[in-house]
């Protein structure tokens, strides 16, 4: 079900993939909306922020590695997130982010070895060495 819900949001994250500066204010409206509902996000604020930081890193040319598909995946669960109308409209105190979240996870899930291959070079990045 969650497939076919961000599959509309698919279609809207592409023009995103060429056009940085809207990439950078998709990131900026996502951001505040985030930091806003963080206390209805803790369960998924991890992997939320991860994909802030994964799109954040491959639009300023730090990190190319990830495939065009998860690109895609990121950018369009980001749009979903940011859109106020969705499965369960955000206007309903509660309720509204719920949906926002499980697609946060889904994605997050669906990803997991791209993500991991990103932290990994994120943490050798930033002087974090892996064992």
């Amino acid at each position: 079900m969650l497939h076919h819900l961000l599959k509309r949001y698919k279609n809207q994250a592409n023009p995103y993939l060429n056009d940085k500066k809207e990439t950078e204010q998709l990131l900026t409206r996502a951001t505040k909306k985030a930091v806003k509902n963080k206390s209805s996000l803790l369960q998924v604020w991890g992997n939320l922020q991860l994909l802030f930081e994964a799109l954040r890193s491959w639009k300023s040319g730090a990190y190319p590695h990830f495939p065009k598909a998860s690109l895609i995946m990121i950018v369009a669960a980001i749009i979903y997130f940011v859109s106020p109308i969705d499965l369960i409209p955000d206007f309903l105190l509660g309720l509204g982010i719920l949906d926002d979240a499980a697609i946060i996870a889904f994605v997050a899930k669906q990803l997991t070895k791209d993500l991991e291959k990103f932290e990994k070079w994120k943490d050798k990045y930033e002087g974090k060495e892996v064992t």
